[in-house]
């Protein structure tokens, strides 16, 4: 078994889904600047104090504190979710969402240079515009396909399956769309454990537009057939479905 990997064997590594004990997480430390009131450091951590953490205990504790969580959070109004001229950050919530629930999601990512290294054993610092830099939600689509199941990303296809396995595990699910044209934006959103008051959309009694939570040119802490089969729309060229326990 070889030691090294080349640059022409990563770009082929979009379709791999066995984990692979090799990678490690590139992630920075929480930022004092990286706060729920602040447009700065979302590359960072938020280190606003309070913030709950998903509680593991058990099935209530988990839906409990995810909850919490969204409300915490509260993309629709925190400014650190609030779109700009420049972009929106559907990335960066989703990043944060995962963050706090315990699953790894990310929002930088290694340079292929760093990769590289990564893969082939050395200790690697994250260090932002030299080692790491900014992942995007298509690259993050390719990202999960490459990388997803050595994080303990699981690939699904049933959105009623990931909805229910949400519902009753307290896990994390994720959609996640590709733009078609390069450069573009795509779009990326939680799915997130139906409450009392807030269902995903179900025809027959079986769901058809999971409840989601998201950051993006709409801003929506719960929302389920507002935007329909968004991930089905022309502009995107894929899309993927994965779920983490």
């Amino acid at each position: 078994m070889k030691n090294t990997i080349t640059s022409s064997e990563i770009k082929t590594l979009v379709e791999v889904t066995k984990a692979d004990n090799r990678i490690k997480k590139a992630e920075l430390l929480p930022h004092p600047d990286s706060r729920l009131d602040s447009y700065l450091m979302k590359i960072h951590p938020l280190s606003d104090e309070g913030i709950p953490y998903r509680d593991l205990t058990n099935l209530e504790t988990k839906k409990e504190s995810l909850r919490q969580l969204i409300d915490t959070l509260n993309v629709t109004k925190n400014t650190r979710y609030q779109r700009t001229i420049e972009d929106t950050y559907c990335n960066v919530y989703s990043f944060d969402y995962c963050y706090f629930s315990k699953v790894y999601l990310p929002t930088i990512w290694w340079t292929e240079e760093a990769l590289q290294r990564v893969l082939n054993g050395e200790e690697v610092e994250p260090i932002f515009g030299e080692t790491v830099d900014n992942i995007y939600s298509s690259a993050i689509h390719d990202w999960f396909l490459t990388w997803g199941a050595s994080f303990g990303w699981k690939r699904m296809t049933d959105l009623d399956e990931i909805q229910n396995k949400v519902n009753n595990e307290g896990g994390v699910g994720i959609i996640c769309a590709k733009r078609r044209k390069v450069g573009l934006s795509g779009h990326i959103v939680p799915i997130v454990p139906e409450t009392k008051t807030k269902k995903a959309f179900r025809e027959n009694g079986v769901v058809k537009y999971p409840l989601q939570s998201q950051a993006g040119k709409i801003n929506y802490n719960y929302f389920a057939r507002a935007r329909k089969d968004w991930w089905n729309h022309e502009r995107y060229s894929s899309h993927v479905f994965y779920y983490h326990e």
